[in-house]
């Protein structure tokens, strides 16, 4: 098949799929459910029921932080139960990150992750991407913003003692933090994608000092 005959064929919707069953395997802060499902094929007609895994996991924000005056990025280092086990350190560099699991919009939640983990109030959000990082086992939804900052005044250890948290906030240059993506230790999506989007974007924002 060529590309064009790919163009030719049909985009589907949210109509073209049906859940056909859906049971609880697990409950507890996240939640596993076993979903049969039925869906619009490419060949023409639907398939057969299929049986899948999906792992509910609330949405969550992202807020990549950068100072342009200093050209430095703000990221969080934490410890990751899920990067454990690998032959990389499961202390990870991220954007200042949380769920949301309340009434509240997705800017209130950025703004009261960026005040717990990192210890400063943002005003402006500038909004980089919505996305699913994981859709073939995980219904989770990102959003991720960038918001400038003073770096000058960041740092030190965050987080709430009722979640747990032990959060050391890093101030890196924009090189440093460049460098690590391409050695490749920077290794989680939501700062890949932050710091693709601020590569191209980081003239103009430095232009706006």
């Amino acid at each position: 098949m060529t590309s064009e005959d790919a163009d030719r064929l049909p985009r589907f919707g949210c109509e073209d799929f049906e859940i056909v069953g859906e049971a609880p395997l697990h409950r507890g802060f996240f939640a596993l459910d076993r979903v049969g499902v039925r869906y619009r094929q490419y060949r023409g007609g639907w398939s057969e029921r299929v049986e899948r895994e999906v792992f509910r996991h609330h949405d969550a924000v992202g807020v990549l932080l950068y100072d342009p005056e200093r050209d430095a990025v703000v990221l969080v280092e934490q410890f990751r139960a899920g990067a454990a086990g690998r032959e990389e350190s499961p202390w990870l560099l991220e954007p200042a990150a949380g769920l949301i699991d309340s009434e509240e919009r997705e800017e209130q939640v950025a703004r009261r992750e960026v005040r717990e983990e990192v210890g400063c109030e943002v005003s402006e959000l500038i909004r980089l991407h919505r996305y699913f990082p994981s859709p073939g086992a995980c219904d989770e939804r990102i959003t991720l913003y960038c918001a400038l900052v003073d770096s000058s005044v960041l740092g030190g250890v965050h987080g709430l003692d009722a979640e747990h948290e032990d959060i050391l906030v890093r101030v890196l240059s924009f090189q440093e933090v460049w460098q690590r993506v391409e050695d490749g230790t920077l290794n989680n999506a939501m700062a890949l994608i932050a710091l693709y989007w601020l590569a191209r974007e980081r003239a103009a924002l430095r232009a706006r000092r």
